[in-house]
């Protein structure tokens, strides 16, 4: 799992998924009624239009931060002990229903120090649920006192994924500032999306905006999609998010946003995804660790508004850096799980083999802009170093909302260009035959390829930018493997400038892989 705090970039990891929670019913009517008097909300109408237009009310005003909700004794418990605290299935919304989705509750404590306020929308009427001590059981926990009006950490869709037949699991979660993820069919826990990036990797502090409100849309009693709809709030921006939520094979969201501003950012980043790159199979760096690869994801894929597809390998760099890739009205876009061997992985607890893959798939013309790739430097797998946004070039006149539409893919089914794609990345030096040279590997696959003989005139084309030169490359056919292998060798200029490479694989005037794109540091 990983625990976020609502205000830092760097985020706890855990092997496990914890937090499974519980009870019957106590403070029910009493519960109910203060928070009905304390929101004024306990049943009101409810649609998007309404939240759009309080999104654009409360950006009027100045922004003014909730205190106070999480008494400190739950503020100070360790991870260990929040995980005591468990929310028992019986509780779950829909379940007495037989509803195909649930929805279970998170209990604040620990980095969760903010609530969220969560309502069930039945037609246009939108009900608050509020937090009740019994729905939990706190195991050897000595309970303190909780303000009746406190809210919950997040919420917790269950789906039987694998299908109507199969038991019902848990699909995603929405926990901790504007951070969700999910999942789809066989995979485990990852990388999350979030609903907005403010001034990610800058030289002034980063902003979180926070979800402060849900509304649970109820489901029919065949639906095989659920709604939920958010309220998003931070010091410079306020939100209305609408999600549409179909889980499975691939789980696949419709995100609807409408961000307004109170003032400009440096940095404003579009559905962004955060992940974790630790170790690969380009990395030299020694380790203790017995396992060859440690990655939630382990590289970045583009395809751009010309088509062309772009690839390029995560790393854990030595210090931050930032790579753009310009681009007009992106196609997709995404970090991707692409090693699905475990023997490269050699981890039976956190299954890096089976973390999800996640692109984004911009609905209707999103203009000029970057696909921005933030790698900042981790000593262990416990923080979170990779995130990617699209940041727009231009934004719409100070008072206008930004409107952004996209679905996003969670998934385990590899998306890749229709002929070749990048297999692996590997590099390293042979002091002894290539003193002062870095040698480069990269092995290209695809079933196309597979067919080529290895007289079939296929060549790469490969560029090295400024800070290198090329000293000699190769291209061949895998006998072993029928997979194809570009080898070259280049040689830094000694001002230790990172360089820029690029590579694909062509017969004739035909493009037959994506373009692999790496930044290398000498």
């Amino acid at each position: 799992m990983k625990i976020r705090s609502q205000g830092r970039f760097s985020l706890l990891r855990t092997g496990a998924f914890g937090l499974l929670l519980s009870g019957s019913s106590r403070l029910g009517i009493v519960l109910l009624c203060a928070l009905c008097v304390s929101c004024g909300r306990a049943a009101s109408p409810f649609d998007f239009k309404g939240l759009r237009a309080r999104a654009k009310a409360i950006a009027s005003r100045p922004h003014v931060p909730r205190h106070g909700e999480v008494p400190g004794w739950l503020r100070g418990l360790s991870y260990d002990q929040l995980r005591q605290i468990e929310f028992d299935g019986r509780e779950s919304l829909w379940l007495a229903e037989k509803l195909p989705f649930q929805v279970q509750f998170l209990h604040p404590g620990f980095l969760y120090d903010r609530t969220v306020l969560v309502s069930e929308v039945r037609g246009a009427q939108a009900d608050v649920l509020p937090f009740r001590r019994a729905y939990f059981n706190y195991g050897s926990l000595r309970e303190g006192e909780m303000p009746a009006t406190m809210g919950f950490a997040g919420i917790r869709l269950m789906y039987p994924l694998g299908g109507a037949s199969q038991p019902i699991r848990e699909a995603g979660s929405f926990l901790g500032a504007s951070y969700f993820r999910f999942l789809c069919s066989g995979a485990g826990y990852g990388l999350s999306a979030r609903g907005l990036a403010l001034d990610t990797a800058e030289a002034v502090p980063e902003e979180f905006p926070v979800f402060t409100e849900f509304w649970l849309e109820r489901p029919a009693s065949d639906a095989t999609s659920v709604t939920v709809y958010a309220l998003l709030e931070s010091e410079s921006v306020t939100g209305a998010y609408r999600f549409s939520i179909s889980p499975g094979e691939t789980t696949v969201m419709g995100v609807s946003a409408v961000i307004f501003r109170r003032k400009e950012s440096r940095v404003f980043g579009l559905a962004p995804l955060t992940s974790m790159f630790w170790r690969g199979e380009n990395s030299n760096v020694p380790s203790d660790d017995y396992r060859p690869e440690v990655h939630d994801s382990d590289g970045l894929v583009v395809q751009n508004g010309r088509g062309e597809w772009i690839w390029r390998p995560l790393e854990n760099p030595r210090q931050l850096r930032v790579s753009s890739f310009g681009d007009e009205n992106p196609r997709r876009f995404g970090l991707l799980q692409r090693d699905r061997n475990f023997e490269n992985y050699q981890d039976l607890e956190a299954g890096y083999h089976s973390r999800p893959s996640a692109w984004v798939e911009p609905v209707g013309k999103w203009g000029r802009g970057a696909v921005r790739l933030v790698e900042l430097s981790t000593k262990d797998e416990f923080n979170d170093n990779i995130v990617v946004y699209w940041a727009p070039e231009q934004l719409p006149p100070a008072g206008e909302p930004v409107e952004v539409e996209y679905r996003l893919h969670w998934c385990l089914d590899q998306i890749r260009p229709p002929a070749g794609y990048v297999r692996a990345t590997r590099l390293g030096r042979s002091a002894f035959y290539e003193p002062g040279l870095e040698r480069f590997v990269v092995d290209y696959d695809g079933s196309q390829l597979r067919e080529f003989p290895a007289d079939a005139g296929v060549e790469h084309v490969l560029s090295v930018g400024a800070g290198a030169k090329l000293n000699h490359s190769t291209v061949q056919k895998n006998a072993i493997n029928g997979t194809w292998r570009v080898a070259f060798t280049v040689k830094p200029d000694g001002t230790g400038r990172p360089v820029e490479l690029r590579c694909f694989l062509r017969r004739g005037s035909d493009a037959l892989t994506e373009t692999w794109s790496y930044l290398w540091q000498p």
